[in-house]
């Protein structure tokens, strides 16, 4: 078999029909090629154990203070408001995401280019890495809608042409982040079971995905299995902290009705041995803001 059969075998089926599935994972969470890093044995351990791990105060106070004022910035701004890369709220018409907010901001092209950053990326996935996508997470307080419980990788595999989970994601509080106020919850080492989703994709889903998911998520019963297996916790912390998590990890977030806004820079690490093909389970990829195509390997 060759390279590029392996890349272009299905070995995550997805959305084939009436009945979902709980498939078991068949790729490394930390892969082997990078052997130094800013990541600690322990740090590494975890990672492969849960899915994810904590490291409180990547951003000092001051940096947490910059990059929330970036978000202010860009949110005011007429242009960026009317830019497709922009989503917002169904009902309140809120900002909800900024979609490649590494290519509209210097400030986060540089922060996600630092060691402390990027090579933790290439220690997990064992090679150098690209942005897939890179987004600003705006939850708003009294009207934040939160995200129901999914696999990232699904959908990345499905409609995106991700061959397999070898992508990390960051995500950086910009804001403190209490259990009662729309805190992201993970379930640790559930991101050891891929999930087989229902349903068909529809054409142009992402139109409505990016502001509620519908397709590509878990059945009820699927998420109680999980739930009951492995339990939840949850990224609470003070701004500045991050949640590094594998591509499969399941998670979810509620509704904020707290007066306190949640907000995070979220940026997606894939390895350049991972890049994109045709998508498994869609007609055509999404837009290039959602699932890049320039795999050119990320530098300092």
């Amino acid at each position: 078999m060759t390279v590029a059969d392996v890349r272009t075998q299905d070995r995550y089926p997805t959305r084939r029909g009436a009945e979902s599935a709980l498939l078991e994972r068949t790729d490394p969470v930390v892969w082997p090629g990078v052997d130094s890093g800013p990541a600690g044995t322990g740090e590494l351990a975890e990672h492969q154990d849960k899915g994810f791990h904590v490291l409180p105060g990547l951003l000092s106070p001051a940096e947490v203070q910059e990059h929330w004022q970036e978000l202010e910035r860009l949110v005011r701004d007429p242009d960026v408001r009317a830019d497709e890369r922009t989503v917002v709220e169904k009902e309140s018409n809120e900002v909800r995401s900024l979609f490649e907010v590494h290519r509209t901001s210097e400030m986060v092209a540089e922060l996600i280019r630092q060691p402390r950053i990027l090579d933790r990326a290439r220690q997990i996935l064992g090679s150098d890495v690209y942005v897939h996508q890179s987004r600003i997470n705006y939850m708003p307080g009294f009207r934040g809608n939160g995200f129901y419980w999914h696999s990232d990788f699904e959908t990345w595999h499905a409609e995106d042409g991700m061959p397999a989970p070898r992508a990390v994601s960051l995500s950086i509080a910009l804001t403190d982040n209490f259990p009662f106020n729309g805190g992201l919850m993970v379930m640790p080492g559930a991101h050891r079971t891929y999930v087989s989703c229902a349903g068909k994709t529809p054409d142009d889903n992402y139109k409505s995905s990016l502001q509620e998911q519908k397709v590509g998520v878990p059945a009820e019963d699927d998420i109680r299995r999980l739930g009951y297996e492995h339990g939840i916790e949850q990224f609470t912390g003070a701004a500045g902290a991050a949640l590094w998590f594998d591509s499969n990890t399941m998670h979810g977030s509620g509704n904020n009705i707290t007066p306190y806004p949640r907000s995070n820079i979220f940026v997606v690490f894939n390895s350049v041995q991972n890049t994109l093909v045709d998508p498994f389970a869609a007609k055509q990829r999404r837009p290039e803001f959602v699932a890049a195509t320039d795999f050119t390997p990320l530098g300092r």
